[in-house]
């Protein structure tokens, strides 16, 4: 059988079952963890000297994640309701069942019912996972939502910065 990756649903993988209540594996980390954690540790040893016998893992040990007190968006809202000067850029790719696009919008919505906030939420979606920045196209976008994004936020020249 197949399966799609977790955090980049474009990448295929290869399962023993045709079908499972799980994937063996997350299709998108094969190609990740040898892309990225070799380079890393040797530019940490080689080009800036850090000597040290751990290695840079590009995942830390997250599972089971603990999510029961999840007052993420209430914490959030009770924020940008005390805080007029607070703004919210959510950056996310299409193809990331992790942290999905449709779901965090539609998170934010329901934190916002009354739409007090929205001019202060900013959102940009990407037609990539969950590193929008692996596809060429999204880095160089994101870098300029998130310097437009700064510059929106910084007080206007001569005046004092708010928080």
């Amino acid at each position: 059988g197949f399966t799609v990756g977790r955090l980049d649903s474009r990448y295929l993988g290869i399962d023993k079952k045709d079908a499972g209540e799980r994937p063996d594996y997350n299709a998108e980390l094969t190609s990740w963890l040898h892309s990225f954690t070799p380079p890393i540790n040797m530019y940490l040893r080689e080009e800036l000297n850090f000597k040290t016998d751990l290695k840079y893992n590009l995942f830390g040990p997250v599972s089971p994640w603990d999510n029961t007190n999840n007052n993420t968006g209430q914490n959030l809202a009770r924020a940008m309701s005390t805080n007029p000067y607070l703004h919210v850029l959510v950056q996310s790719g299409y193809y990331d069942g992790a942290c999905d696009y449709f779901n965090a919008k539609y998170n934010l919505w329901q934190m916002d019912p009354a739409g007090k906030l929205k001019t202060r939420m900013s959102w940009e979606g990407y037609r990539s996972g969950h590193m929008m920045y692996l596809r060429k196209e999204d880095l160089a976008t994101s870098n300029e939502h998130i310097r437009e994004f700064i510059k929106k936020s910084l007080p206007k020249p001569g005046q004092p910065a708010k928080y």
